[in-house]
């Protein structure tokens, strides 16, 4: 599939789609670099939000070829901090609140590295995930957990039920927000569904995005931002029903959606219908929240550019922690570069070594923090501040001093 730019809503084809946030463009967010590519010119795409006024979605109408974000991506669930512990206990909630029997068949799109897909396993069901990203899935598929590797088509899912029957659970966790044929992939789910089954997905939630300034959950691969109101509307007219939801921590918020075929027989939850009406209040389908958004993200880039200015004055040294997609995000749009950072520091070896997108920062252990003698380090990856500066101890024993961006823009010495 090619790139190309929608000009209608990606949930109920509206032409009413109009832009709320101008984002600077970026390059692939998590397409971070060996030192072989450094004299490689990058492409950067858009990254401007647009909301439709009929239903209300938020999306990102530029959509990149899939083959191109997907073919080299190296982040995995087990990177996130928390994420399989979340997964443990969604698990648990799942298999309590259907009655699972042993043996259900259990189909995960999107299924990464099959860390999700491991505790269904571990209960006695079935499994079979559906991975895109070639070297994951082969991971996956050598860590016992059967993975197609492809996306998920219609041909997928008539194979899937040819060869291993219909499931009793389908999930799609942080994934369906990368989907930009979302009737297409719901018919496809439904193919493989039975009348009892169940669609779950996880995603994250345009409120919490919109409250905690989640800036950096906001790129490429994510091109719908959900709330409950669209999404309602949306499965109706793919004669489905969004029947419960519950609201969950990762990834800064996020809400887990459970939906039938509209033959089914669940009650509608009143959990649906209060976040329906929180939506409302809050004023997230409107454009005006997203203007206060945005100037939010102003006042943060001057704050860090006026702390980096005055370091950098005093001939200190200054770093940042964090090497995901999301870094790259706040790279581009806080305008830093190698003229304020001497690098950037992460926890995941695998990235260790590279170079980030665009910005050509190097990506090295945070051992490197105490031994460069870094003075202040700029916490990007800010939803783990806490873990951060309980694992970098020694650091601040040393002197350092980190300094977080958000929820509350502050300098931390011990």
């Amino acid at each position: 599939m090619a790139s190309y730019k929608r000009n209608n809503c990606r949930l109920c084809g509206s032409k009413k789609i109009d832009m709320v946030l101008h984002m600077l463009p970026t390059p692939l967010g998590d397409h971070y670099i060996s030192s072989d590519e450094l004299l490689m010119k990058e492409k950067t795409y858009p990254v401007d939000l647009y909301l439709c006024s009929d239903c209300g979605l938020a999306q990102l109408p530029e959509v990149l070829d899939a083959t191109e974000i997907y073919g080299r991506y190296i982040y995995k669930t087990s990177d996130s901090l928390g994420l399989v512990e979340h997964f443990n206990k969604s698990v648990s909630i799942i298999m309590t609140k259907f009655k699972l029997e042993k043996g259900s068949l259990i189909v995960d799109i999107g299924s990464n590295d099959g860390s999700y897909l491991k505790l269904y396993q571990s209960k006695g069901m079935g499994v079979l995930g559906v991975e895109p990203a070639s070297r994951i899935a082969k991971d996956a598929t050598l860590a016992n957990v059967p993975t197609i590797n492809g996306f998920f088509s219609e041909k997928v899912a008539e194979n899937i039920v040819k060869d291993y029957g219909k499931a009793a659970i389908v999930t799609a966790n942080n994934t369906f927000a990368n989907i930009d044929n979302l009737p297409d992939f719901i018919d496809n789910v439904k193919r493989i569904m039975r009348e009892e089954s169940v669609f779950i997905f996880e995603t994250g939630y345009v409120l919490d995005l919109l409250s905690k300034t989640i800036f950096d959950n906001i790129y490429h691969e994510h091109l719908s931002y959900f709330s409950i109101k669209p999404l309602v509307v949306f499965f109706n007219s793919m004669g489905m029903e969004l029947f419960d939801v519950d609201r969950i921590t990762p990834k800064g918020g996020s809400i887990r959606c459970y939906v039938q075929l509209k033959s089914g027989m669940r009650r509608r939850s009143d959990e649906v219908n209060e976040l329906l009406s929180i939506e409302k209040s809050a004023g997230i389908h409107e454009g005006k929240i997203f203007a206060d958004f945005g100037r939010r993200l102003h006042t943060i880039k001057n704050q860090i550019h006026n702390a980096s200015r005055d370091i950098l004055a005093r001939g200190e040294k200054v770093a940042a922690y964090g090497a995901s997609v999301g870094v790259t995000t706040a790279l581009f749009n806080f305008d830093l570069d190698q003229s304020q950072l001497s690098f950037l520091a992460d926890d995941n070896a695998r990235r260790q070594g590279l170079y980030s997108p665009g910005k050509h920062l190097p990506v090295l252990s945070p051992v490197e923090l105490v031994k460069q003698h870094i003075d202040y380090t700029f916490i990007l990856a800010w939803m783990y501040n806490d873990s951060i500066i309980k694992r970098n101890k020694e650091y601040l024993d040393n002197g350092g001093k980190f300094i977080t961006i958000l929820p509350d823009f502050k300098i931390v010495t011990s």
